[in-house]
C-alpha cells in the first residue's frame, strides 16, 4: 500500500473496503504473469463480495497459469474525494496498481442503475469514457451480466459484450487477446476475430437506423458481424467451476456466506422474469458434488451460514436428499442453512422438518398478485391454497415471521387485484392465529411491492409500464387497505428508480448520450438513496432530446425492432408472444417438468435436452 493510501484511508468510511489482503485473495509475482485483467463490479465492495458470478470469474482466471484476475469496485463518494484529490487512480485490491495499466477491463452489469458508476470508474481509472476514443488494443473494455441482454444504451462505452454464462468464453477472449497482443493487431482486427466467438456482441459492428417517429427501422449488421450473437452456456454443471476456495472479506458484506449454486435456469416461465427466460435451459449439478463443495468451503472459509441458492431452490429434485447430508454436517457445528427462493407451493412438512434442525428466521414467499386471476395471466401457477398450506405449516412449525413479496402495475392488473394483496395477507394473519402454537411471540407479516418493469426478452417486453402517477395511486390504495392491520408491515419500492430501471432496460444507443450528460452532471452511485437525483436524469432526457415515456410508457406492436434485436437468448419471439396472448386471457403454461413447452433453448444444449 502506498504512503498517500495510508494517510487518506482513517478519513474515509469502512476503509477495508479498499485494502485488499482478505484471506484467499490470490497475489502473484508479476514477472510470472503475462495477463492481467481487472474484474469490476460498478457498486460497493460488500454488494460486489456478494456476487457469486464474480466469485467464479476471479477464481477460475486466477488458476490459469501466467493470468492475473484481480477486483475493482466502485469507491463510496467520501473515497473517490480523496482520490481525486490526491490523483490516485483506480486500482486493483490485489496489487494496488492502475486498472488503466490492466490488459482487460470487465465489467459485471446486474442492474441498471449501476450505469452511471461504470462511467464513473472509467473515469476515475483516467481512461476515455468512449471506446472509438480508446484507439490502441489495450486495454480493452468489456463487460457481461444480466443487462447486457439488451447491451444498446452501454454500448458506445464497451468495446464488446459478454452474452450468457462467462466460465469459458472469457478465457476463450482472453487467449484471443494474448494472440492478438503478439501479432501486433490493431483494436479492430481483434474486435472482427471476437465477434466470431460465440457470445461476444461487438457494438461497433451493429448501426442502429431509426425512423421519423424514432423507433428503429433495423440494427444493420457491418461487413464481419454475425447476423445474430447467441449467448454461451455451460453445459454440464457437474464439470463447470465453482469456487471452494472464496475470498474472505475483511468487512461485513450483504451475502456473508457460503453460497451453493443448485442449478441454473428455471421451470416455472413467470412472464414478467427476465432471469427465468434468459437463464434458460436447466441445467442442475448433482447432490454429491454440492454437499461436497458445501462442506469444503464451509471448512476452508469458517462460515457459519450456508445458502442454497438458484431461482427456485425448492424445484431441485434432489432438495431432500442434500438438505439431508448437508444438515448432518450443520447441525451439529451450528451452521445455518438457508432456503432463500422458497416457492409456495414446494414448501412441505418435510422441508419444514428439516430446515428447523438449524437456526431458523423469517421465511419469504413471492406470490407476486393478489388474485388467482392475476397469478394466471402472469403464469405464476401458485394457488391460493397451496399459499396458505405452506404458511401454516410454517407457522405449525415454530417460524413467526413471514415476508410477502408483490408487484403493482403487471398487464391487466386491477385495483380489485390491488385490494386481493390486502386480502391474502390478512388470510396470512388469521392462518397464525389458527396454527401459532406459542402466540405470544406475535407475528411479523410484511408486504412488499415494487413497480413492474417490462424486460426485454420476456413475453410483456411489448408491455408499457402504468405512469409514475398511476403506481403511486395503487400504492395508496393498497397503503389505505391495510392501515387497520398492525400486524401487517407494508414496504413499497421506490417509484423513480423503477420508471428509469425501464427506460435503461428497453432503450437503444441514443441513451449513452443521456448516461453520459448526466454522469457528467454528478450522477453516480443511482441505486443509492444519498445520491439518487430523479430530476438530474429528467434534465438528462430533455438536454438530448428524448422522452423517458416513449422506452418506458409506450406499447410495442408485435414486428417492432427491438434495440436488442440482434440477441439470441434460445427462447424464440413467437413463442414469448405466444405468451403475452396467454395472459390476455388469464391462461396458464405448464411448468417445463410437466409439459415442454417448446420455448427453443434446449435447442442451446448438446443432447437437446435440459436435466433440470
Amino acid at each position: 500500500m502506498n504512503r498517500t493510501l495510508e494517510r487518506i484511508l482513517p478519513k474515509v468510511q469502512k476503509p477495508a473496503r479498499y485494502t485488499g489482503g482478505e484471506y484467499n485473495a490470490v497475489v502473484k509475482a508479476r514477472e510470472q504473469v503475462d495477463t492481467r485483467y481487472a474484474l469490476c463490479f460498478p457498486d460497493t465492495y460488500e454488494i460486489g463480495m456478494s456476487n457469486l458470478g464474480c466469485r467464479i470469474l476471479y477464481g477460475l482466471m486466477n488458476e490459469r497459469e501466467g493470468l492475473w484476475c484481480e477486483r475493482c469496485f466502485a469507491p463510496w463518494g467520501d473515497m473517490e474525494e480523496e482520490m481525486r484529490r490526491e490523483g490516485i487512480s483506480l486500482y486493483g485490491l490485489e496489487s494496488g496498481d492502475p486498472i488503466a495499466e490492466f490488459d482487460i477491463i470487465g465489467f459485471s452489469l446486474g442492474y441498471e442503475m449501476s450505469y452511471s458508476n461504470v462511467l464513473n470508474m472509467l473515469d476515475l481509472a483516467g481512461l476515455p469514457l468512449r471506446s472509438e476514443e480508446r484507439r490502441e488494443l489495450t486495454p480493452l473494455v468489456a463487460a457481461g451480466g444480466t443487462c447486457a441482454y439488451n447491451p444498446e444504451p452501454l454500448a458506445p462505452f464497451v468495446d464488446f459484450f459478454v452474452l450468457g454464462e462467462g466460465e469459458e468464453v472469457t478465457l476463450e477472449y482472453i487467449e484471443l487477446y494474448r494472440q492478438a497482443r503478439e501479432e501486433c493487431w490493431s483494436k479492430e482486427e481483434f474486435l472482427l476475430e471476437a465477434a466470431k466467438i460465440e457470445g461476444i456482441y461487438v457494438p461497433s459492428l451493429y448501426e442502429p437506423v431509426y425512423r421519423a417517429d424514432g423507433t428503429l427501422e433495423e440494427i444493420r449488421a457491418l461487413p464481419g458481424a454475425p447476423e445474430t450473437v447467441k449467448k454461451r452456456i455451460v453445459q454440464d454443471m457437474d464439470r463447470s467451476y465453482f469456487p471452494v476456495k472464496t475470498i474472505i472479506p475483511s468487512t461485513e458484506i450483504v451475502h456473508d456466506r457460503v453460497m451453493l449454486e443448485l442449478f441454473r435456469g428455471c421451470i416455472r416461465g413467470c412472464r414478467f422474469c427476465q432471469a427465468g427466460y434468459v437463464y434458460r435451459p436447466v441445467r442442475s449439478r448433482s447432490p454429491r458434488l454440492l454437499a461436497e463443495y458445501g462442506k469444503e468451503a464451509c471448512k476452508d472459509s469458517g462460515y457459519q451460514e450456508m445458502t442454497l441458492s438458484s431461482l427456485s431452490s425448492t424445484d431441485y429434485p434432489s432438495l431432500m436428499e442434500l438438505c439431508d447430508e448437508l444438515l448432518d454436517y450443520c447441525a451439529p457445528r451450528d451452521i445455518g442453512l438457508s432456503l432463500p427462493s422458497l416457492r409456495a407451493d414446494t414448501f412441505s412438512m418435510n422441508l419444514m422438518e428439516r430446515l428447523r434442525r438449524v437456526r431458523k428466521g423469517g421465511l419469504t414467499f413471492a406470490p407476486e398478485a393478489g388474485t388467482q386471476r392475476l397469478r394466471d395471466a402472469i403464469n405464476k401457477n401458485l394457488r391460493e391454497e397451496d399459499l396458505m398450506a405452506s404458511v401454516r405449516t410454517a407457522f405449525s412449525g415454530g417460524w413467526s415471521g413471514v415476508k410477502l413479496y408483490f408487484m403493482l402495475g403487471l398487464p391487466t392488473e386491477t385495483d380489485e387485484d390491488v385490494l386481493g394483496i390486502a386480502d391474502l395477507a390478512r388470510k396470512v394473519y388469521f392462518a397464525w392465529r389458527e396454527c401459532a402454537p406459542n402466540k405470544a411471540r406475535g407475528v411479523r407479516i410484511t408486504v412488499s411491492t415494487s413497480w413492474f418493469v417490462p424486460k426485454p426478452h420476456t413475453a410483456f417486453q411489448w408491455e408499457p409500464q402504468i405512469s409514475l402517477e398511476e403506481y403511486q395511486r395503487r400504492v395508496n390504495l393498497l397503503r389505505d387497505a391495510l392501515k387497520r392491520d398492525k400486524s401487517i408491515t407494508y414496504n413499497w419500492h421506490d417509484p423513480q428508480t423503477s420508471y428509469l430501471e425501464a427506460v435503461f432496460a428497453r432503450g437503444d444507443r441514443r441513451l449513452a448520450d443521456v448516461l453520459e450528460w448526466a454522469w457528467r452532471h454528478g450522477a453516480k452511485f443511482d441505486s443509492w438513496s444519498e445520491y439518487f437525483d430523479f430530476q438530474r436524469w429528467m434534465d438528462a432526457l430533455a438536454a438530448c432530446g428524448l422522452d423517458g415515456d416513449f422506452y418506458a410508457g409506450r406499447t410495442r406492436v408485435r414486428d417492432e425492432v427491438f434495440p436488442w434485436r440482434r440477441i439470441d437468448t434460445g427462447v424464440s419471439p413467437e413463442f414469448l408472444w405466444r405468451e403475452r396472448e396467454l395472459c390476455q386471457q388469464s391462461e396458464t403454461t405448464p411448468d417445463c417438468r410437466t409439459r415442454c413447452s417448446g420455448c427453443g433453448a434446449n435447442g442451446l444444449l448438446t443432447g437437446g435436452v435440459c436435466n433440470g
